[in-house]
């Protein structure tokens, strides 16, 4: 069979722009036009002389007509398997029924299914088996295939939207001597000519604000990074951040970045800012409302919360509300475990939470007002974080001592507390201007553009349990956390 198959073949056209191009012409009309087009025969059906069949190709579906009478080895086309890639080429047409339809003329078969290939009515109906086996899916499974060219299309535009506000791209190291960056669990690995340990990058930032730094003014990355934490459906250990740092802003121009940006891929992406995500109403049109963590949490439970009250009182404030408390947890932690279980799923959005304490934010900068707190916000939309950026801390002596704190932190038992990275201490020592930074989650961005309720549904592959442990728990997340920090 390999021995017949084509080394190359070379199609003319696809089927999206042939349906773009000949859909008006009328019923029974034969045109002019001899194409050449390939893809897989998703459906065959014979009737007598005649055989119909359905090509898929990367844009769409077109029809094939063969009759017996133009196909050549006809009864060989009648046998083939569903799934089997074709080559065709033949004359633009549409049936009497009114199907835009290839005449096949001449026809080559380009790779045999050996497997059963599902076919369009009955898809794939085990999940597990889509995400394992994407390569099946796409071809089988309604919307899989427009959700991952969605994604596409909305990286291709972020990028295009920040190099038109003069944002360099740039790229950071994946394997880190210090895990920093972000609270979380890192993945180890071992560099066998350093004889060190490396970890898989938690976030870019502390590289990306070197760059600023040492003079490029507007940075951003978009690409992988890596946290050692449970799987659920908004979780995946591998993700896409995009991180971008702007020299001289703060974080009332990152509000304005954020909202614009999401806007005009809203627009771009689904032609309106109005969007349903999972069947709740999401209204993306800026601006969007601000609130702070204290005036959030007070509209939910009816108490107000300030890191400068006594600890005993945030304490009976968490117990009542059913929050875990731990031994050394100080206002500003409690003040944040009580806002996410109790008050950020109920947040609709999109919002911009704004004030968080100083103790859960090692770098980002003192509230110019408020005492205890940074300049921090998140931005939730149906319940989830979607972005996160700061005013960004630009003293070295500060950074150092918070730096210090994460330590005292991790001594203490917090396995996601960040270590001291002294060479960035360094890299402000030779000082970073006023910088505003800024995190956005591109999966749970296009999971709320494509209105999908799951992380695996627009990640290509995601993260599984190998086939031979068995099936991985579904919506389950391994440490308890609802989010992991995701730090700018």
């Amino acid at each position: 069979m390999s021995e017949s198959i084509p080394y190359r073949f070379e199609p003319t056209h696809h089927a999206g722009e042939l349906h773009e191009a000949h859909d008006d012409i009328e019923a029974g009309t034969e045109t002019d036009t001899v194409v050449t087009v390939a893809g897989r025969l998703m459906l065959r059906r014979v009737q007598g002389k005649l055989a119909f069949g359905t090509m898929q190709d990367q844009t769409g579906r077109i029809q094939l007509f063969a009759p017996v009478s133009t196909t050549p080895r006809f009864s060989e086309f009648t046998s083939l398997t569903i799934g089997d890639w074709v080559g065709v080429t033949g004359v633009v047409m549409k049936t009497r029924k009114g199907e835009l339809s290839i005449r096949v003329d001449e026809w080559v078969l380009l790779a045999h299914s050996e497997r059963q290939f599902p076919d369009k009515w009955h898809g794939m109906t085990d999940p597990e088996a889509r995400y394992r086996q994407r390569y099946v899916d796409l071809w089988v499974s309604d919307g899989a295939r427009s959700a991952f060219l969605l994604r596409s299309r909305a990286l291709s535009l972020i990028r295009r939207w920040l190099e038109d506000r003069q944002f360099i791209e740039v790229e950071t190291p994946l394997l880190n001597v210090i895990p920093g960056g972000g609270h979380a669990r890192p993945f180890v690995t071992h560099h066998n000519a350093l004889d060190t340990d490396l970890y898989l990058r938690i976030a870019p930032e502390l590289f990306l604000k070197r760059l600023v730094v040492g003079g490029f003014e507007r940075v951003f990355e978009m690409g992988r990074t890596f946290r050692n934490e449970g799987i659920d459906r908004v979780h995946n250990p591998e993700f896409t951040m995009l991180e971008l740092y702007q020299a001289y802003g703060d974080v009332n121009d990152m509000m304005a970045i954020t909202e614009e940006l999401i806007g005009y891929l809203a627009t771009e992406l689904r032609g309106t800012t109005k969007l349903t995500w999972q069947g709740q109403e999401v209204d993306l049109t800026p601006p969007w409302r601000r609130a702070s963590m204290a005036d959030l949490i007070e509209e939910r439970i009816g108490v107000r919360i300030d890191v400068r009250m006594p600890i005993d009182d945030v304490r009976h404030i968490a117990f009542d509300q059913g929050v875990k408390v731990e031994q050394g947890w100080g206002q500003g932690k409690l003040m944040l475990e009580i806002y996410e279980k109790t008050t950020e799923s109920s947040l609709q959005g999109p919002v911009f939470v704004t004030d968080y304490p100083k103790e859960v934010s090692p770098l980002a900068r003192d509230h110019r007002e408020l005492p205890d707190m940074v300049e921090r916000f998140e931005v939730i939309v149906g319940g989830r974080e979607i972005a996160n950026a700061f005013s960004e801390l630009t003293d070295p002596k500060e950074q150092k001592a918070r730096f210090d704190g994460q330590l005292r932190a991790r001594a203490a038992g917090d396995d996601e507390a960040m270590p001291v990275d002294d060479d960035y201490v360094r890299a402000l020592e030779y000082g970073l201007p006023p910088t505003g930074g800024l995190g956005i989650g591109i999966d749970r961005l296009v999971m709320m553009l494509a209105d999908v309720a799951s992380i695996r549904d627009i990640v290509l592959f995601p993260t599984l349990r190998p086939e031979s442990a068995g099936r991985a728990p579904s919506g389950t997340h391994a440490d308890g956390d609802d989010e992991a920090d995701d730090e700018a």
